[in-house]
């Protein structure tokens, strides 16, 4: 029964990272907070939410985002205002549009040319002669005769 208990707590940790001095007191906002929070990265813990960090920084944009939506704010306007305040290396999912294209696209790109360039050094080489060996000169079929009869 401990270990149950144990592992629920561990299980149930990243829910404690809201403090109760936090939560809204409109339902529906608070749902939208949550829903957005769990979208943005804590800058402290990398690649863990604000939802569930409980760094300072991440205190702080969850009570950002919180104010904004309490000043009347869409879900755009809240994402937009942070994303212009620290960059978009807050969103947990980039957006696929501008410069990020070409980060996008790096990956896959990468593959077909080493791909490529794997096919072309395979036949290459298919192409190529196996090295001939040099007949034996009279001189050495001579010498080995000899070396095979000893």
């Amino acid at each position: 029964m401990k270990r149950i208990l144990i592992l629920l707590m561990f299980l149930a940790a990243p829910a404690w990272a809201v403090l109760p001095d936090e939560v809204l007191d409109d339902p529906g906002l608070e749902e939208r907070a949550r829903d957005l929070s769990q979208g943005l990265r804590c800058l402290v813990c990398r690649n863990e939410s604000i939802d569930e960090s409980n760094a300072d920084l991440a205190r702080d944009l969850r009570l950002l985002v919180r104010e904004r939506l309490v000043a009347g704010d869409s879900d755009e306007e809240v994402i937009d205002f942070i994303v212009d305040r620290y960059g978009e290396y807050v969103l947990l999912k980039p957006t696929i549009t501008g410069a990020n294209w070409v980060l996008w696209l790096a990956g896959p790109a990468m593959l077909l040319l080493a791909g490529g360039v794997g096919i072309a050094f395979l036949r290459s080489r298919s192409r190529q002669r196996a090295p001939q060996e040099a007949a034996l000169s009279n001189e050495e079929k001579a010498q080995l005769h000899r070396i095979l009869e000893e």
